[in-house]
């Protein structure tokens, strides 16, 4: 069993959702915790100066209320809504708050894929823990 679960979740892309709930409570077990993140791109500079100052933090606050809503049915699970690029800043939370596992949903690769690499293949080759892939 696994003591901390870190289970990535885009938002566009809820379909696996309980498929990867489902496996994150039963590697977790009853004592692990399970961490649902969603991480959002941040502003660039040149869009951020025409926003509201607090432009980010609404952004924030509007992810975690879907985020939140998504998961409903998973009341157990902690929730976080980090912005920077997905593929690093999963790899890094994990990281830096001592997940000893990652479960990520996967769409079927394509040669796009090949080429430009995805956010689970990333997750893959950079985590320093255990890495669920799920299809």
């Amino acid at each position: 069993m696994y003591q901390k679960v870190l289970v990535p979740i885009a938002l566009d892309h809820v379909d696996t959702l309980e498929t990867v709930m489902a496996l994150a409570k039963t590697l977790a077990g009853d004592n692990g915790e399970i961490i649902a993140m969603t991480v959002i791109e941040p502003i660039s500079g040149y869009v951020a100066q025409y926003l509201p100052a607090d432009q980010e933090e609404k952004s924030r606050q509007a992810v975690l209320a879907s985020l939140d809503k998504a998961l409903a049915a998973y009341p157990d699970a902690t929730r976080e809504v980090v912005v920077g690029h997905a593929g690093r800043r999963i790899v890094d939370f994990a990281e830096d708050n001592g997940c000893d596992c990652i479960i990520i949903a996967s769409h079927q690769p394509g040669l796009q894929d090949y080429f430009l690499g995805s956010t689970a293949a990333r997750v893959v080759r950079h985590a320093h823990c255990a890495v669920h892939v799920i299809r």
